[in-house]
């Protein structure tokens, strides 16, 4: 059968007809092609799910020239074949991608060979929660997401783009996993240099069916013949991928220096269980969900589903109306830093809800100063040296620099489960 995902995403997972900010193109159209056309871009990530979307909403408008680095050759190859094969005028003839890590000193000597750059997007971050299961993934996390982003920060400083984007996730409003905690610093560091570069960033919900995510794992578990996991009662607010993009466009553009630019959503309408979009997954794919009550007993049913497949055989494999019964083990979250609520903004933030119509922007977030900044990554980067570095240490550091930080731990991670 044809399954059309966008449309699956539009009618179960955002439930809205139209993007969230078509209303805000609209109505920024003017200032988003004078600001837009005609510009030298640079996007660091751009080949993961929310950097491709930035791409393809960037290529509505006129660049000039477009420079994409990113460490997924894989990727990149990729996104030019889907640009490629999408056409459209906006693809300018500079069209370059580089599979280097902008860490890395080659990077330097892109930038200074291509550049200078109008419009700078950072997408390359450490984005999961499963990233903090140890003390070398955290600090791994820690130097992708804070000690690289102030080297480039620092790089930029000295060719100022007019336009300068890091993004950032919803988890850094009253962070509770270490994921969450390093893009709240990383938010600090923004405002930091905002005096100096017209940087902004931006929180915003789980983009439906995003590389790696829960929702893309289960099409993924389909086409490997693999059974799914999916906790209960879990809800999320979700934007589309082109969403994505755009939410981040209009961000890195129009959002104010020092801005953290986030979707209106309403929670009433616009959580959804994960649990909720996993049977209407199955149901869009002409099947149901065989709820099992463990790992063991999904993947033994899988085994016989896997059989039946072979054999091409339906008998004692269907379900209700010819419908194939798909193993699913549904299960109480349980593993750390898993916030039980999504929040874009806290109580003390001052909110602008007026120059965007479906996106706010957090303004005069707590600041600190470039010095400050560099004070905690200097002891941070003493604490990786420690010899009997552990987890709870570097828990208790970012709770010392992070006031709000209050860090959810059970002793359990993401990787222990299928």
């Amino acid at each position: 059968m044809i399954f059309d995902l966008d449309t699956f995403i539009r009618e179960r997972v955002t439930r809205r007809e139209r993007s969230l900010l078509d209303a805000d193109f609209a109505r920024h159209d003017a200032d988003l092609h004078a600001r837009i056309d005609g510009k030298r871009v640079l996007v660091i990530g751009g080949a993961g799910s929310i950097g491709s979307h930035y791409i393809k909403a960037l290529l509505r408008f006129r660049i000039a020239s477009l420079c994409v680095v990113d460490i997924s050759e894989n990727g990149l190859t990729e996104l030019v074949r889907d640009v490629r094969s999408a056409g459209g005028d906006g693809i300018p003839k500079e069209f370059t991608t580089y599979p280097v890590n902008f860490a890395d000193p080659v990077f330097r000597k892109i930038f200074n060979a291509r550049g200078p750059f109008d419009i700078v997007a950072n997408f390359a971050a450490h984005k999961h929660v499963r990233s903090e299961k140890d003390v070398f993934s955290i600090q791994a996390m820690v130097e992708n997401n804070l000690l690289r982003a102030r080297d480039l920060l620092e790089l930029l400083s000295h060719r100022p783009p007019e336009h300068l984007f890091c993004v950032s996730t919803d988890k850094a409003a009253n962070p509770v996993n270490v994921m969450g905690a390093t893009k709240r610093l990383m938010e600090e560091l923004v405002l930091a240099y905002a005096g100096r570069l017209p940087v902004k960033t931006a929180r915003f919900a789980n983009v439906a069916f995003s590389s790696g995510s829960l929702l893309a794992g289960f099409l993924e578990r389909l086409n490997k013949r693999q059974p799914w996991a999916c906790p209960l009662g879990i809800k999320r607010f979700f934007v589309s991928p082109t969403e994505s993009g755009e939410l981040c466009l209009l961000a890195s553009v129009m959002g104010p220096a020092g801005g953290i630019v986030f979707p209106k959503l309403d929670a009433e309408r616009d959580l959804i269980p994960f649990d909720q979009v996993a049977l209407d997954l199955l149901h869009a794919l002409n099947m149901e969900a065989d709820a099992c009550r463990s790992d063991d007993e999904a993947r033994r049913k899988m085994a016989v589903v896997k059989r039946q497949v072979v054999a091409g055989r339906e008998e004692g494999g269907a379900g209700r109306a010819g419908k194939i019964s798909w193993p699913v083990h549904f299960f109480e979250s349980d593993t750390s830093g898993e916030k039980a609520y999504e929040e874009f903004y806290t109580p003390e933030e001052e909110l602008d809800l007026e120059t965007f119509e479906n996106l706010g922007v957090v303004k005069r977030a707590r600041t600190q100063e470039v010095a400050e900044i560099d004070r905690i990554f200097d002891a941070l980067r003493s604490l990786f040296e420690s010899e009997d570095l552990t987890k709870a240490r570097v828990v208790e550091a970012l709770t010392e620099y992070l006031p709000t930080f209050a860090h959810l731990e059970t002793g359990k991670n993401l990787d222990q489960k299928m």
